[in-house]
């Protein structure tokens, strides 16, 4: 009950209820007291009428015959005679003044009333023709005991006002809460993880307000849970590239393919393989702690040619796994010229995502290329592979999250469905576009430009 009590809809019900009964007792007191009045008001006009009748009678001094007329008429009324001389006999004699006498006699009539022995009397005195005077006496608490009654018959409506106001408030009170309480088991939902809940319409302005609130932060959830977990996503392929690149040294040394004068070398590589490890576990923890849930771009100048020759070098060990043969082609060098301001890692990593699905397509023998050249005021990178090239159809779609995936998962190895569309979203990043494409000799070209600046 306390509960109840507590809850919105139990208190607009007591506030309704509280509200009916106050109504109904000021009501109830203001009635009784207009009933009141206008039952005396009344008894006194019946009481003048019947004294200014009976004063006209031709027998009015015959106090039998008049007190019989006023029994029939009234019944609990007394009756006074005030005869010429002064002298007042009669029931109602003791309710008479000798003010009222003398102003009977004067031919005015008498309306007050008069206390006596603890009684209160409405008295009304008429003259009559003959000098002499009528005078009516009624008690006052006779006339109230008639309102007793009406006073009675009011309450009852009243108390079933009152109970219609308790059932109209309970109803009242349904109605209002059932849009919040509809919103308050939205929220809960929110909370346990459900997304894109419709929220109730035709509510009331604040609740509505509530509403929509809640719609709005549950887009906001949806869109910063979805760059959050795309954003996972993405880091998690990302980190297979180094460890592929570390895994296919960690191969070629256990086969034997790595020479004592290539150590230093492959050294090198794994050493900046790691550093790019550790680059990825950095995004991972600033995601962690929400200062943001999308890749980092820190622009600085960027050493293109260095950039191809690594990359070429960290994927050797991988492709001789596979026989095939990765080559940073010549004429790279006179890149270092140009000033291209970008991020170096993560043209590193744009570049890694394209070696590693050129590699997936390309059959033993064949070779994947990077290159790149001037464009202007851009910077163009080519990353060629061996493999059977790309359809139209695959060419409409090839940075579409999954799509090539789907399309070949039966028909020759595929990743994750990721890279490409982590490569595309780098690229509009960096600020720059990339296309794909066929290449004259056969198979697929993807093709970079980066703003030099």
């Amino acid at each position: 009950m306390t509960a109840w009590f507590r809850s919105l809809r139990g208190r607009i019900t007591l506030v309704t209820v509280s509200v009916a009964v106050l109504a109904v007792l000021i009501t109830g007191a203001v009635s009784v007291q207009l009933v009141r009045q206008s039952t005396i008001s009344q008894g006194r006009a019946q009481l003048a009428a019947q004294a200014q009748l009976l004063s006209k009678l031709p027998a009015a001094t015959d106090l039998t015959s008049l007190r019989e007329r006023v029994r029939l008429a009234l019944g609990d009324s007394r009756v006074a005679v005030v005869a010429a001389d002064g002298r007042v006999s009669g029931p109602g004699a003791a309710f008479v003044t000798p003010a009222d006498v003398s102003t009977l006699l004067s031919g005015q009539p008498v309306s007050q009333t008069e206390s006596r022995r603890g009684k209160t009397m409405v008295v009304e005195g008429r003259p009559t023709d003959s000098g002499t005077a009528i005078v009516l006496v009624r008690s006052l608490g006779n006339l109230e005991t008639t309102t007793a009654g009406t006073v009675q018959r009011m309450f009852v409506a009243l108390a079933i006002g009152v109970v219609m106001a308790i059932v109209a408030g309970t109803l009242l009170a349904r109605w209002l809460t059932r849009p919040l309480i509809a919103t308050v088991e939205t929220a809960r939902r929110m909370a346990a993880g459900e997304r894109g809940l419709a929220m109730e319409a035709h509510q009331p302005t604040e609740v509505a307000a509530v509403a929509e609130a809640l719609a709005t932060l549950d887009r906001a959830l949806s869109t910063s849970e979805g760059r959050q977990r795309e954003f996972l996503l993405s880091i998690s392929h990302e980190l297979r590239t180094p460890l592929t690149a570390v895994r296919g040294y960690g191969e070629a040394m256990v086969d034997g393919l790595i020479h004592e004068e290539d150590i230093a070398r492959v050294g090198a590589t794994l050493v900046t393989e790691t550093g790019r490890l550790d680059r990825f576990v950095a995004d991972l923890l600033e995601l962690a702690r929400l200062e943001a849930d999308d890749f980092a771009v820190i622009r600085q100048p960027v050493d293109v040619a260095l950039i191809l020759e690594q990359t070429a070098d960290a994927w050797r060990g991988r492709a001789a796994t596979l026989e095939v043969t990765v080559t940073a082609l010549p004429g790279t060098a006179g890149l270092a010229a140009l000033a291209l301001e970008s991020d170096a890692q993560r043209v590193r990593q744009l570049i890694d995502g394209l070696v590693e699905n050129a590699l997936r397509v390309t059959p033993a023998g064949s070779t994947v290329s990077i290159a790149a050249r001037t464009l202007g005021t851009a910077v163009v990178i080519e990353v060629r592979d061996g493999g059977p090239g790309l359809s139209p159809g695959d060419l409409a779609v090839a940075f579409d999250r999954g799509a090539l995936r789907a399309r070949y998962r039966d028909i020759r190895p595929v990743g994750t469905g990721l890279g490409l569309s982590i490569a595309a979203r780098l690229v509009a990043r960096l600020g720059g576009s990339i296309a794909a494409g066929n290449a004259p000799g056969g198979g697929a070209v993807f093709t970079v430009s980066l703003p030099a600046a």
